[in-house]
């Protein structure tokens, strides 16, 4: 018995090291990328940029249901190895891309590698029991990090390579290290790893081990990870490019606030699993949307200055304007002969020069409200009662500070990561004999979202000019799936 508990262990480590790995390369465009564009190599559009990032997650996603199935039939190992080996030459041949389409076709080459999850998951639960397969897929989902990994050491090492961006084109080195990555997990998994096949999978036809993803409950699962995970995904690259925009940053300090997003929800996972294990996946679960909900609230507002008509001064007799100050206006009644002074409230200095792009010396938590009056009038004018003397100016800023920015996500990726394993605590409690087809599906629903993610948000910005449209989406994506699981299910 203990030798069956070391192997599966053994099992567990080998299996959430390749992923790790595979993670990694996945989310290579996401800093290769940005690195590309903000150094001028290449001109591309937020939308193409979209795209580049999105299309490794589409093949990663479409193919996760396959091959859960084939390893469900084949065992895990054959699988595993085929897919390390096979992701490395497309990651090569990504050193000598010179045009759009060819970094499309290498991406979705290597977009393979996040089929790795489902793989990961059906071969690891094979190794447990039911009650510890919480705590165990938790583990395994710990390879998330390997996000975090490339958001903050690949920056790094494109600046040395490119010799701080004074040999651009060296940057094709590192997609070579990236496949060299690749096949020493792939030879590491061949020689250190057993096979293992999911009991009872032999003996199905494909239509009876599909029969699962009748059941509306695999697709509710589906939309749950579509959230948790793939939105990390989308996020995971998206953020380096968000850093960068909204608050110019340098690419190696959007990467490390990046990596700080994505590595403590890798982690995080594991103890999402024994969460799960411990108060079930339903309570975790609605725990989790609810945060997600309230937090992509929270960053729905932008960083901003906003400009409005506000309290003015207006005449309360009739007269002509004798003289204009700084701070005050004096005019003199005709009949009454008496002179009627009006205060101005003048625009302060340090108001003047308080300038949206560089105000993160102070942290500003909530908006910042200045009023101010501008006069309209000039001296010796005829002003009847009621007149507008000076116009009102209210000037309402929103600073977003990075710090609390940078805390929020970290915190929602926290929330994502326990969620994620909270799902797939789900599937072997209610389809324990198909896990590798029901956690293909819903494997295929997540990397979903972090295909369409970066492709809608593009899109988002390029329509609105916000970058926190990415925050509505998520906020609303959110509320609904809270509003399902709160109102539909007791499960």
């Amino acid at each position: 018995m203990q030798e069956n508990i070391s192997t599966s262990h053994k099992m567990l480590f080998i299996n959430t090291l390749a992923f790790t790995v595979c993670f990694a390369v996945w989310m290579l465009n996401g800093v290769l990328v940005t690195f590309l564009v903000s150094n001028g190599i290449y001109d591309w559009t937020p939308i193409e940029i979209g795209w580049l990032i999105g299309v490794p997650v589409l093949t990663g996603a479409v193919f996760r249901l396959p091959a859960g199935i084939l390893t469900d039939k084949i065992g895990g190992k054959p699988i595993y190895s085929c897919l390390l080996f096979f992701c490395a030459i497309p990651v090569f041949l990504l050193s000598y891309c010179t045009e759009y389409w060819h970094f499309i076709a290498c991406s979705f080459g290597f977009g393979l590698a996040g089929t790795s999850f489902s793989i990961g998951i059906a071969f690891t639960s094979m190794w447990y029991p039911k009650k510890n397969q919480g705590t165990a897929l938790g583990i395994f989902g710990a390879g998330n990090a390997g996000a975090a990994l490339t958001t903050l050491l690949a920056p790094t090492i494109l600046k040395i390579l490119t010799d701080n961006g004074n040999n651009l084109e060296e940057w094709r080195k590192l997609p070579f290290y990236y496949s060299i990555s690749l096949i020493i997990m792939g030879i590491i998994f061949v020689l250190f790893t057993k096979n293992r096949r999911s009991e009872g999978s032999q003996s199905k036809t494909l239509i009876e081990m599909l029969q699962p993803l009748k059941e509306i409950r695999v697709w509710r699962f589906g939309l749950y990870y579509f959230l948790v995970f793939g939105c990390f995904v989308a996020f995971s690259q998206w953020l380096v490019s968000y850093f960068v925009n909204v608050y110019t940053l340098s690419l190696i300090t959007a990467g490390f606030f990046a990596s700080c997003f994505s590595f403590p929800s890798g982690l995080i996972r594991a103890l999402g699993g024994w969460m799960s294990d411990k108060w079930g996946p339903r309570k975790v679960m609605f725990w989790t949307l609810t945060a997600s909900t309230i937090i992509s609230l929270l960053l729905v507002v932008p960083r901003m200055e906003i400009l409005s008509p506000g309290k003015g001064v207006n005449a309360y007799i009739d007269g002509i304007v004798t003289t204009i100050n700084k701070d005050t206006i004096i005019i003199k009644n005709k009949n009454k002969k008496e002179e009627i002074v009006y205060n101005i409230n003048v625009r302060k200095v340090e108001n003047i020069a308080l300038n949206i792009y560089n105000t993160n010396e102070d942290i500003l938590i909530w908006p910042n409200k200045t009023i101010w009056q501008e006069t309209i009038i000039q001296e010796g004018d005829y002003i009847q009662k009621g007149s507008l003397l000076a116009k009102g100016i209210t000037r309402i800023y929103f600073q977003a500070n990075v710090w609390i920015f940078a805390f929020l996500v970290i915190i929602l990726g926290s929330v994502w990561g326990i969620g994620k394993a909270a799902v797939y605590k789900y599937i072997p409690d209610y389809f324990p004999g198909q896990v590798g087809v029901v956690g293909g599906m819903v494997g295929v629903l997540g990397g979903m979202g972090g295909f369409c993610g970066p492709v809608i948000f593009g899109y988002l910005l390029e329509w609105t000019g916000l970058w926190t449209s990415c925050w509505i989406f998520m906020f609303l994506l959110s509320a609904v799936s809270w509003f399902w699981l709160y109102t539909k299910t007791r499960t």
